[in-house]
């Protein structure tokens, strides 16, 4: 094999992998904001799992970008380990896609593929029509890499070469054929491209039956590489996830005697009309027979990943419980993240308040160091949260997300605000025991009401940002508790002018009184605007 030989190899690969990875970033953008709908509506049931991972990855062509996705909702709550397991080997069948399209040789519309792509990513007007033309053009430029390897030029010259053919015959190391199909997988870094070059080795060259079972098998074991390499570090929900994908794709070394098995053999050998389909063919009967072994007994793998991945002993509350910032591949599922990191945030804070107030009604400082802690991890989650949503909007993003993310800023503001407010109400009941302050029973009666009206505005108000509902009737609901506020407020303000003037009240209690009233009130228009958030017709956020 020359050296012209070669570089023709390796400008084919080069095409083949770009156009890959051009492809699926193209079927990431237009179809990952639908996956997120669809992972949703996931059910426990193992077997509709399987089925949406064979169908997210025959979309997006990548096990691995599942897998990754699906570490992120693992994250984000969305679903449990149990629901995921049934997407991951559902994912590792919807990848066999590719190896199908080159069994039966779509080449010859690669360059048509070229020109209607590029055309649409260059000059279509839409962002949408642009990425459909990213996915034409990577289909195109895929294939035509894949013609240019097997050429008379390139990977074409190995069926004459007598030292490749003599290697090839008598190849019979099963450890050694292992081994190079993991190096292989390992190098390319997608087992897809890696079956996909073996395809055209095994149309170019005539590598028998025997060696492709060999080079299959290492090619399934090493494609985990990627994904265990980036769930090094990871939440522990992550690294679980990683070691099922790791069960799956070692599973098929239990396949190896059908190398040495003539009827399997044979039965290959009728279905393949030539190496490449020969290849597709066992490529995909491993998977689907993995599938059907393995579906079953999901509750054991995911029991097994529990035992070998153990959940860790965090020293500091001062943490992410749902984003993880090595896992960003995904920005549907880090978005996902982010919004469940807010609605823990907005829990740390609605308990701050009933702490705070419960307090106040009965005097007491017993919860003081607990709201003192809940408010260090209310400002270190507005810290780290705005910056991470920074770093998540500076990368491409879908337009829903990035006013998904847009409103978040708002949202943690403004929980944020209610957090400070509740440990002004903290700070005031200090005063009150402190300097042994008195307060009339009617404006106890006044303080309680007024809360309890609050309570109910944030609880509403909370609920709407969770489910993302805030419907004209909600917002009406809502906006009439939150004038019930306001004429409260103004009520109790005014009796106690009047116990004032009564002398029912003395006046270094009627400060704490006055201020308590207004941190309520503004308690009120904070909890008003997180529901004004969730509203996905509204340009504007409410701001008080």
């Amino acid at each position: 094999m020359s050296v012209v030989n070669i570089i023709n190899l390796l400008g084919g690969l080069g095409l083949f992998l770009f156009g890959m990875k051009y492809m699926s970033e193209g079927l990431n953008q237009v179809a990952g904001s639908k996956m997120k709908n669809l992972l949703e509506k996931l059910t426990r049931n193992r077997f509709k799992g399987f089925l949406l991972g064979v169908l997210v990855t025959a979309v997006i062509q990548s096990s691995s970008a599942t897998t990754v996705m699906l570490m992120g909702f693992l994250n984000a709550g969305i679903m449990d380990l149990a629901q995921a397991t049934g997407v991951i080997i559902g994912a590792n069948i919807g990848t066999t896609v590719t190896a199908v399209l080159i069994a039966i040789d779509v080449s010859a519309i690669a360059p048509i593929c070229i020109v209607i792509g590029a055309g649409m990513a260059l000059f279509a007007k839409k962002q949408k029509q642009k990425y459909i033309g990213q996915i034409i053009l990577g289909f195109g430029i895929l294939f035509f890499g894949l013609k240019y390897m097997s050429g008379e030029n390139a990977m074409g010259v190995l069926k004459t070469n007598e030292a490749f053919q003599n290697f090839i015959t008598s190849f019979n190391n099963p450890l050694i054929g292992i081994l190079i199909g993991m190096l292989f997988c390992a190098i390319l870094q997608s087992s897809s491209a890696a079956i996909g070059v073996l395809q055209v080795l095994a149309l170019s060259g005539g590598v028998p039956i025997n060696l492709a079972i060999f080079l299959i098998i290492g090619i399934e074991i090493g494609s985990v590489t990627p994904l265990v390499l980036s769930s090094l570090g990871a939440k522990t929900n992550a690294k679980r996830a990683a070691f099922v994908y790791f069960v799956f794709n070692v599973v098929p070394v239990i396949y190896l005697p059908l190398a040495y098995c003539e009827p399997f053999l044979n039965f290959i050998n009728k279905i393949g009309a030539n190496g490449s389909v020969e290849v597709a063919a066992c490529h995909i009967i491993f998977k689907i027979a993995t599938a059907l072994i393995l579906l079953p007994f999901v509750p054991q793998i995911v029991k097994l990943s529990e035992f070998v991945v153990k959940s860790k002993e965090h020293e500091s509350v001062l943490r992410f419980m749902f984003i993880d910032k090595r896992i960003t591949e995904n920005t549907t599922a880090t978005v996902l993240q982010i919004g469940s990191e807010v609605e823990r945030m907005a829990k740390v804070v609605r308990n701050n308040f009933v702490l705070a107030c419960e307090g106040y009604l009965s005097k007491s400082l017993e919860n003081e160091q607990e709201i003192r802690d809940n408010e260090e991890l209310i400002n270190w989650l507005n810290h780290n949260i705005s910056d991470f949503m920074v770093t998540v909007c500076s990368g491409e993003i879908a337009a829903e997300d990035s006013e998904y993310v847009g409103k978040l800023f708002h949202v943690i503001t403004d929980l944020e605000r209610i957090g400070d407010h509740a440990e002004n109400i903290l700070n005031r009941t200090k005063v009150i025991q402190e300097s042994e302050l008195d307060f009339s029973e009617d404006s106890m009666k006044e303080i309680k009401k007024l809360y309890e009206t609050v309570l109910e505005l944030l609880d509403r108000a909370i609920g709407c940002f969770v489910n993302k509902k805030f419907s004209d009737f909600e917002e009406h609901e809502l906006h009439n508790l939150e004038n019930t506020i306001d004429k409260l407020t103004l009520e109790a303000q005014d009796n106690h002018v009047q116990r004032l003037k009564e002398k029912k009240c003395h006046t270094s209690s009627g400060v704490v009184y006055t201020k308590l009233l207004q941190d309520l009130e503004r308690v009120g228009d904070h909890a008003y605007n997180i529901a004004w958030a969730a509203r996905k017709d509204k340009n504007l956020i409410r701001q008080i």
